[in-house]
């Protein structure tokens, strides 16, 4: 029987919800990951503020735009009761074909039913050589 994924959080469940939130956000699909997410969920995303499944699908689509043949890491940082954090890389490339690497961290939090009502996501971009790329399919 699989652990539930809802607070509070062992390591292994923590670990569980930063492997499902990874593979969410590969799929490049917004509706899916935007289930994750609260209805009310309050998001930071570099200098970006903004609350709502609604606008939470709205910036996905738009970061997807912009950043084509997404692929992320996310590894585990630390976690508490409700809280995860975690540091992240992912590679992309834009429309002229730069690839760059994106580091950065993120602190979840979570509801009682393990949906996630606020986002603070902090990150870096980095030119990178398609050569140099680490998240290959």
């Amino acid at each position: 029987m699989a652990k539930s994924l809802t607070p509070p959080f062992t390591h292994e469940t923590a670990l569980a919800k930063v492997k499902a939130a990874q593979d969410a956000w590969n799929t490049c699909d917004p509706e899916r990951v935007a289930l994750a997410y609260s209805e009310d969920s309050e998001w930071r995303n570099r200098d970006e503020f903004f609350q709502g499944r609604d606008a939470i699908k709205d910036f996905l689509r738009r970061k997807w735009t912009k950043e084509l043949d997404y692929r992320l890491m996310k590894e585990l940082w630390a976690y508490t009761h409700n809280r995860i954090s975690v540091r992240f890389e992912y590679e992309w490339h834009d429309e002229e074909g730069q690839w760059y690497r994106t580091h950065g961290n993120e602190h979840w939090e979570f509801d009682d039913d393990g949906l996630m009502r606020r986002r603070d996501m902090s990150a870096n971009d980095v030119p990178i050589a398609e050569g140099e790329r680490r998240y290959l399919d």
